[in-house]
């Protein structure tokens, strides 16, 4: 592996995954440390860091041998792997390859957990802040196989809420699931007006004149 200099384009591309970095590091809490490398000639230094703690390290800090090792073993997603911290903490590591439109490597994602964290320390934060779903509750998250499954599922939940809500006169309920369904952008999905009209059991007429409606409301 060669380190390069990188173009504004390449840095920027750098700067969208500063996010990713967060995000990773919120879902599993504060013994995971999420790195994001450089690897720009200039400065092939850790540029974005979630949870240091683990490791001790801040940004400006020097890519590991390790992480190099990985980069020049060609696999843009490493195995994961043991390896030790100077204070002696055991880590499960995994490196990811960030490339750009030209296939160059140009960054290194790293995630390092910490296995010696007492297990039920690691649940509590990776729980900490979580909302939390009763048995009895709609799981608020749809894991279709596919757009078909992803609508009809969608529409299906729309239609339970809306349909058990005393608060909405049976004559309204209808066109206050389309409304729901329009906030959250269903009807841009192909086939999707069809689909609605056979399961709400009305036209597609119909489904577009409550459309209709609903955008001169807003306007």
């Amino acid at each position: 592996m060669k380190l390069q200099h990188l173009s504004p384009i390449d840095l920027d591309i750098l700067r969208a995954t500063e996010n990713i970095i967060d995000g990773i590091a919120a879902m599993y809490g504060e013994y995971t440390e999420v790195v994001l490398h450089s690897l720009d000639v200039d400065n092939p230094a850790i540029i974005k860091i979630a949870n240091g703690h683990v490791t001790d390290r801040e940004i400006g800090a020097p890519i590991t041998n390790l992480a190099i090792a990985k980069l020049n073993q060609g696999q843009d997603i490493s195995g994961s792997y043991i390896s030790k911290t100077a204070s002696g903490k055991t880590l499960r590591s995994i490196t990811t390859i960030i490339r750009n439109g030209d296939g160059a490597a140009i960054g290194l994602l790293c995630i390092n957990s910490d296995l010696d964290a007492p297990l039920q320390a690691v649940m509590q934060t990776m729980l900490h802040g979580t909302e939390v779903i009763t048995p009895a509750a709609s799981s608020p998250e749809i894991f279709a196989r596919n757009i078909d499954e992803s609508l009809q599922t969608t529409l299906d939940s729309i239609s339970h809420d809306v349909r058990s809500n005393r608060g909405i006169a049976p004559s309204k309920k209808n066109r206050e699931i389309v409304f729901r369904l329009h906030e959250l952008g269903f009807f841009e999905f192909k086939d999707s007006t069809q689909i609605a009209a056979k399961r709400l059991a009305i036209s597609v007429h119909t489904i577009y004149r409550y459309q209709r409606a609903i955008k001169a409301a807003l306007n």
